[in-house]
């Protein structure tokens, strides 16, 4: 396998952190139809509900994707839930996109949720990101809810 998982160190996090938030406002305002301060507004919302003071909480397990050669290329962020792990981010480079190695981080995850005792993955992936859903359904990944929406202004 040409990635592999590495658990982020804590002087990683605010650097982490600040990339995984601008992932998710560009995210939300292609693939989500936001605004950019509608996108903005709602990611700052969505943070500190999810890393109060800036860290994360008991069960978050936050890694970064490295390449062969150790150099982080992606970040991965995944919550222990009842029913299994919710995969939140697994977000790679633009320079390493399309390489394949989007498909063996996601088998690097679901080995490591094997190994966790997971029995099932669960994740979010905006309607419009053709590439991840793509990504997502050859892995066997199966759509359980779809919520439509339609911007009226």
């Amino acid at each position: 396998m040409r990635v592999r998982l590495r658990e982020l160190l804590d002087d990683e996090l605010p650097e982490w952190l600040a990339a995984a938030r601008r992932f998710y406002v560009d995210d939300l305002e292609r693939n989500a139809g936001m605004t950019s301060a509608e996108a903005e507004d709602k990611a700052r919302r969505d943070h500190e509900s999810l890393f109060p003071d800036g860290k994360p909480k008991e069960g978050q397990h936050l890694f970064a994707i490295e390449d062969e050669s150790g150099e982080a290329i992606g970040r991965l962020f995944f919550a222990t839930r009842p029913a299994g792990l919710w995969l939140y981010e697994l977000e790679l480079e633009e320079r390493v996109r399309g390489t394949g190695l989007g498909r063996e981080a996601m088998l690097a995850f679901e080995d490591l949720a094997r190994e966790l005792g997971a029995a099932k993955v669960t994740l979010n992936v905006f309607g419009g990101n053709e590439v991840a859903r793509s990504l997502y359904r050859s892995l066997g990944y199966a759509e359980e809810a779809l919520q439509m929406g339609k911007r009226l202004a």
